[in-house]
């Protein structure tokens, strides 16, 4: 008989596999699957809790590695270890039993490089060895396609190539993480600096982007510029044009109107030149992949990309949409196929009609020799009911809209519009003026009418004829050139995945182009959190500034590679290799090693130029909050990554985090539960739903959810 064990990477996935089969046996840590056509002997799935295990903190090698001081760096243990998560053990040892007793494993954690090292991370730390393991690889959690990939389970070479590419990563990562973030800190301090910087291989090149076009928007100075503008009165109606030229000085758009004769505001003739006419076709956008998707959901409704993720992921756990954290925006002919069965049933879900303009496959949408691992993002063969759409969140009924609509104009006829250009004469001076007309709103009636903006305001044009004399009054119109604007969050995701463009070195910009610049299309959004949350940047009314600690880490790194996209541009080209068999994550870790130690040589001497901002914070470091409520002659003081007694000398072990359950934990809740054991209810909490609850201390001290005084209120 044949055990085989399934280990899912989250409990919502674990649920969406089982229901593809029939369900023997639920409990708290894994489900038992009948035996069946698939499984002859029946299955177990288990799961991970988000990251199960993580690499040990530096203390953990060596108690001397705690204390941030310089002359221990750079910190780079002999070998590179896996510990079980802080409150993840019982879930950890359950799915160590569960791995003992199997005959094989199926990893069947999400389809990327990350699901890799997560299941090989934790496989390593059980120390079960020698056991066939195969791979699942689905882009949809719908049953069918879920029974169809456990009957086509993959083996493990690629998945082990992708393990060591992404374990490569998280160690290089790591190092940069722990060594860079002290260096620079630690150095800075001397001068006078009272907090901490963190850097990271890609949050701090993306931090330099935005320090590069706040100091564009800083260093501009406008200036005026002259055009010169004809108003014309025609038989049908008013319109404008421009003349060809734009100039900084006057006297060069006066001296063109001497030369014709013309006067300011004075009333002439003119005379239509020419009107040309063309129809022009658009065609639908392409298929979404999760970058295109986080940035027009920032543009239309304000979304975080953060938020646009989580909402996908939901869609995709309630296989609504295919998987969600993909770079592609084509599809293969599979899917095309049974997107076309089913294109009824998308029409009504939207509650739209029309008649496709083709059912063949096009290449601007449907191209396998484009498809790696994931396919764009497209609705599933579950088509939603009225009654499950209105159940689904505002932010969901958007999205799923989108890629709805987005599919269906694939089916669409063209975009037509007509652009006329109108060419006027005065006194031999010619004036253009363009102008444009829907003649078929074709896929674009799938979507909202988006508000008007300046770009979409282009008049209609009153119907002149070539030969028409019409009323002309020329006038100099000034304007001022316009600042850079700041980026968007939306923007901000697309400068991470183009910012090749800003590359000087050719091959660096094909590096990039190749990898799609900064982050993978899944951690974008992740790396814009950490950085809002390390206060290097702030977003207000969806427009990204750089703080004064932000400015401070930029002027830091400046002229390093830690500034640069290029390191990331060559990392991720190495990794890549590791990924297919052509590179070697050691190399790969030694050269990283070598990186950090030109760091530390040269980070001394090209800091100096540093402004230091403020030093408020260190006043604010290790003041007590409040008298420990343990040994009442210590203080509880903040000790960077949690709260602590003053007295951990003397043997005091009280301490508190700094988040809890997705929370910040600030010293004003800290000083409440140490002076009265209990806050009021606190709003933030994350769980499986977001939830409101006061915080207790307990009897030895630990920080307990307080539910009680909830339904007291």
């Amino acid at each position: 008989m044949t055990r085989v064990v399934i280990f899912a990477e989250k409990p919502s996935q674990a649920k969406a596999y089982a229901e593809a089969f029939t369900i023997q046996e639920k409990t708290k840590t894994y489900i038992q699957l009948k035996q069946d056509e698939t499984f002859p002997n029946g299955a177990t799935i288990t799961w991970g809790v988000g990251h199960l295990v993580e690499l040990k903190e530096p203390h953990d090698y060596k108690k001397e590695w705690k204390k941030w001081k310089l002359e221990e760096l750079p910190i780079v243990p002999d070998s590179f270890r896996e510990k079980v998560a802080k409150g993840k053990w019982e879930q950890f040892q359950e799915v160590k039993r569960l791995f003992q007793q199997a005959d094989v494993l199926v990893n069947a954690a999400d389809v990327d490089r990350e699901g890799s090292n997560i299941f090989y991370s934790i496989l390593r730390l059980t120390g079960v060895k020698g056991k066939p393991v195969q791979r699942l690889w689905i882009n949809s959690l719908e049953k069918d396609e879920v029974r169809k990939g456990f009957k086509q389970l993959q083996g493990n070479e690629k998945d082990l190539r992708l393990y060591d590419e992404a374990k490569a990563r998280q160690i290089s990562d790591w190092m940069v993480g722990i060594n860079a973030s002290r260096l620079f800190t630690l150095l800075l301090q001397k001068r006078g600096f009272g907090s901490y910087l963190t850097i990271g291989r890609v949050q701090s090149p993306t931090v330099y982007l935005i320090y590069q076009r706040h100091k564009e928007i800083e260093n501009f100075r406008p200036e005026p510029f002259y055009q010169l503008e004809g108003l014309f009165q025609s038989g049908a109606g008013a319109y404008k044009g421009l003349a060809d030229i734009k100039e900084k000085d006057k006297a060069k758009v006066e001296a063109l109107m001497d030369k014709h004769g013309l006067k300011e505001k004075e009333d002439v003739t003119g005379v239509v030149h020419s009107v040309d006419k063309k129809t022009k076709y658009q065609k639908s956008p392409k298929l979404h992949s999760l970058s295109t998707l986080q940035s027009m959901a920032n543009k239309r409704w304000k979304y975080p990309p953060s938020k646009v993720l989580k909402t996908m992921q939901s869609l995709y756990e309630k296989r609504l949409v295919s998987y969600p954290r993909t770079d592609c925006n084509y599809i293969t002919e599979s899917e095309f196929g049974y997107l076309v069965n089913h294109l009824d049933a998308y029409q009504n879900a939207l509650n739209v009609s029309f008649t496709p303009a083709s059912l063949k496959p096009n290449k601007r949408y449907v191209n396998s020799s484009k498809v790696q691992e994931h396919y764009a993002i497209i609705p599933t063969k579950t088509v939603p009911s009225e009654k499950k759409l209105s159940g689904l969140s505002r932010e969901e009924q958007n999205l799923y809209y989108e890629i709805l609509a987005t599919t269906l104009a694939m089916f669409h006829k063209d975009y037509v519009y007509e652009e006329t250009t109108i060419f006027t004469d005065v006194q031999e001076l010619l004036f253009k003026t363009t102008g444009k007309r829907e003649v078929r709103s074709g896929w674009k009636e799938l979507f909202p009418k988006p508000s008007k903006s300046k770009q979409d305001q282009e008049p209609t044009l009153p119907d002149v004829k070539k030969g028409e004399e019409v009323g002309a009054n020329v006038q100099i119109k000034e304007s001022m050139t316009q600042p850079p604007k700041p980026y968007t969050e939306g923007q901000l995701i697309n400068m991470m995945k183009t910012c090749g463009k800003l590359m000087d070195e050719q091959e660096d910009v094909e590096i990039l182009k190749e990898v799609e610049g900064l982050g993978t299309e899944a951690t974008r959004s992740s790396i814009i959190d950490t950085i809002k949350a390390q206060k290097y940047i702030e977003v207000k009314k969806n427009l990204v500034s750089i703080t004064d600690k932000g400015i401070m880490l930029c002027e830091a790194i400046e002229g390093t590679l830690l500034s640069s996209p290029s390191m990331t541009a060559k990392w991720e080209s190495y990794l890549k290799k590791i990924g297919s068999g052509e590179g070697s994550k050691q190399v790969f870790i030694q050269q990283t090693v070598q990186f950090m130690e030109k760091l530390i040589q040269e980070t001394p001497g090209a800091i100096e130029h540093v402004h230091i901002k403020s030093t408020e914070q260190k006043k604010k470091w290790n003041e007590p909050i409040a008298k420990c409520p343990a040994c009442a002659t210590g203080s509880i003081v903040d000790r960077y990554k949690f709260y602590a007694c003053s007295n951990y000398k003397q043997g005091c072990t009280v301490t508190f985090p700094k988040r809890l359950a997705g929370k910040t934990l600030t010293q004003n809740m800290i000083k409440t539960l140490c002076e009265k054991k209990r806050t009021r209810v606190l709003k933030g909490f994350k769980g499986k739903k977001p939830f409101s609850t006061a915080l207790m201390l307990d009897e030895e001290y630990n920080i307990k959810f307080d539910f009680t005084k909830k339904k007291a209120e």
